[in-house]
């Protein structure tokens, strides 16, 4: 088998900058990418045969770790019977009950392919609704690719340093606010001036694409009190936070009901998919029931269904505390071991996620996240993947932790910390 520089080399001949998503060059790290040959468990290994204890589970949805038996087995069933109709099947109709049934807010949900779709979908459908045109985002948050959303958007953009909205009319994000994350006080200054042109609100409820950035004390029930008191909608972004701080998503956690809930990677145990769904009244506009107008040719694929379909019912009986407290555990010595190099670090934690920023204050918003130094983070990346270590390539991603990494797993990751040097 050809190696991992083989094999990037080859790709940069064939695809556009040798990888399908752009985080995933490394560029920001001065390193290559790995091509991944398999992934049990925690682990991943590459073609090349080194094995790493993986900290990115395929950017989220892996909770249940790399081949799950269960849900395994679900995809090869399913895979027996056809891999795709473009016509309903049960599991369809199963997952759908779990989902309404998991989470607060979503009385009705449409499955779709990708984060993507079901972000501009929630839009969609919000401004429907609403009857107004204008969206507000918060800076650093990603919401995906979709036009309307590629304003100040974190994650690969910011890694990257690209400007937001290249090929994308001006027009387009001309309905786009920006205000940002964690400052209520900016909100409801651009409600005061044009609360009456907002359609909705969408918010990742826990940032999670400039680094982790939990919400502070009153922020999202503020989003909640003032987008009900304008008439605007409230979309909750779960696309990374669904099942995976709570079963029942973030907002569950904080005990927030949103309007619209977006929703991909865990709900399709790793295969591509995605959802939006909410309240009654709203999503029964939804064609061919109401008006407006949405379709997706391979949407409630059969494979994708019977996979989010085994891992919901195992995550309804999984121990998300304990996850909770072993993630925070390793947080804190991560943290420890890093400040005892004499660097200035944060690393927060949130549920099954955490972040390495090197700062020496707290990360409270997009500004925050672009002050750290990523010159530090390139050299704890690169010493850290040479250990064995797999992290996401960007000091604007975050870390996942999954039910099956084990404490051999945690320890190895602090005993490669505490070789890193600066």
């Amino acid at each position: 088998m050809p190696t991992s520089s083989q094999l990037f080399a080859q790709a940069c001949t064939l695809i556009p900058g040798g990888v399908n998503s752009p985080v995933r060059a490394c560029q920001h790290v001065d390193s290559q990418p790995l091509f991944i040959a398999c992934g049990q468990g925690s682990h991943l290994q590459d073609v090349d045969g080194r094995d790493y204890v993986d900290f990115v589970l395929s950017w989220g949805p892996m909770i249940l770790g790399h081949a799950q038996a269960s849900v395994t087995r679900a995809v090869c069933a399913a895979a027996a019977r056809g891999a795709s109709y473009g016509a309903p099947c049960p599991d369809e109709v199963a997952l759908a009950r779990e989902l309404v049934q998991a989470l607060p807010g979503v009385d009705m949900v449409r499955m779709v392919n990708s984060g993507t779709e079901a972000t501009m979908s929630a839009l969609r459908l919000a401004r429907a609704v609403t009857g107004r045109d204008k969206v507000l985002k918060f800076t650093g948050c990603y919401h995906g690719h979709a036009d309307a959303f590629l304003a100040a958007a974190g994650s690969g953009l910011a890694t990257l340093s690209l400007p937001g909205t290249p090929g994308v009319p001006a027009a387009v994000v001309a309905d786009t606010l920006l205000a940002p994350y964690n400052d209520l006080a900016a909100v409801e200054a651009i409600f005061d001036r044009q609360g009456q042109d907002i359609a909705a609100v969408i918010v990742e409820p826990v940032a999670a694409n400039m680094g982790l950035v939990p919400p502070i004390d009153g922020f999202l029930r503020g989003l909640r009190e003032l987008t009900a008191a304008h008439g605007s909608l409230l979309i909750f972004d779960e696309v990374i936070t669904g099942f995976r701080v709570a079963f029942g998503g973030a907002q569950e956690r904080f005990g927030i009901d949103p309007d619209l809930t977006t929703l991909g990677k865990i709900i399709g145990g790793g295969l591509p998919v995605g959802a939006f769904g909410g309240k009654r009244s709203f999503m029964e506009r939804i064609a061919p029931q109401g008006d407006v107008y949405q379709a997706g040719t391979l949407s409630g694929n059969p494979l994708a269904m019977a996979a989010g379909l085994a891992t919901v019912r195992l995550l309804a009986t999984s121990p998300y505390a304990a996850l909770e407290a072993r993630t925070a555990r390793f947080a804190q010595e991560l943290q420890a071991v890093l400040a005892a190099k004499g660097v200035p670090v944060q690393v927060p934690a949130l549920a099954s996620m955490f972040c390495v920023f090197f700062s020496e204050d707290p990360v409270c918003n997009y500004a925050d996240a672009t002050h750290c130094d990523q010159k530090l983070f390139t050299t704890f990346y690169k010493q850290m993947r040479a250990k064995g270590i797999y992290l996401a390539p960007s000091g604007y991603e975050t870390g996942m932790v999954s039910f099956v990494h084990s404490d051999d797993d945690f320890t190895r990751a602090l005993d490669a910390a505490r070789a890193v040097r600066f």
